[in-house]
């Protein structure tokens, strides 16, 4: 009994104890209040480089702060965006489904949204010409649209992200370098669209990469998407190590 007990106790320490580096902010987008989530660089810098981290489509969770952390501890200045905002956090699939999709199909409010976690990224302390955009699937849709917005930004990392777009849309020259990082089997890209957005990448005249994970489907760096991969879903923990350490390479090349 005395076992479980010690056991309980350091569960709940370690629990409270998690992300205790995060700093909750709150800002607004007219009458909606956003919450987002900021840390300073373990380390200082005169370059003040700075990573603003766009969530999957679930909101902010536990793989976006722990992004966050390990950001922190590398040098970074970093914030998680709040995209939803109060009142509209997903509880479960279906809800973050009807969430994302209204952002997918009102590009102006997401491009808005973003700009404006980006806004408090710089207030943080991060200089505002050396950040870069990261995100995950929602999130990593969201990156291209802030470059493809022309936003301030060095540059944008997409992890399993959507990559569509409506044709109809001018495409404008994108100065932000474009890093992808695509599972080679994801269900939910079809290579229509990855044709797609190839060619918009070479209209635009953008300097991209774009790389492919074999066996990993969609959201292959998130460990809560369980090992199956025939539901589309599914964390790789290799693709997973090999995105991070890519975007690593990427954020030394693209920031000062």
């Amino acid at each position: 009994m005395k076992n479980i007990f010690f056991a309980l106790l350091g569960f709940l320490l370690l629990s409270n104890g998690a992300f205790a580096q995060l700093k909750a902010v709150k800002y607004t987008d007219g009458n909606q209040k956003l919450n987002g989530l900021s840390i300073a660089p373990k380390k200082g810098s005169k370059t003040k480089p700075g990573i603003l981290i766009l969530p999957a489509w679930k909101g902010i969770d536990t793989h976006s702060k722990q992004s966050a952390e390990k950001l922190s501890n590398m040098g970074y200045y970093a914030f998680v965006a709040d995209i939803y905002g109060e009142g509209n956090y997903p509880t479960n699939t279906q809800e973050a489904g009807k969430q994302a999709g209204i952002y997918k199909n009102n590009v102006a409010d997401y491009q808005r949204r973003i700009q404006l976690a980006l806004d408090q990224l710089v207030k943080a302390g991060a200089n505002p010409d050396n950040i870069v955009v990261i995100g995950y699937c929602f999130g990593g849709t969201g990156v291209l649209e802030a470059a493809r917005a022309g936003m301030k930004i060095q540059g944008a990392v997409s992890f399993h992200g959507g990559l569509g777009r409506d044709a109809a849309r001018v495409n404008n020259p994108i100065a932000a370098k474009i890093l992808v990082l695509h599972g080679a089997d994801d269900p939910y890209v079809p290579a229509t669209e990855v044709t797609a957005f190839q060619q918009e990448m070479r209209d635009t005249k953008a300097d991209w990469e774009m790389i492919y994970y074999a066996n990993s489907v969609h959201a292959f760096t998130e460990p809560e998407a369980g090992n199956d991969n025939s539901k589309g879903a599914a964390y790789n923990e290799k693709a997973a190590k090999r995105s991070w350490e890519r975007m690593n390479a990427f954020l030394k090349e693209v920031l000062k």
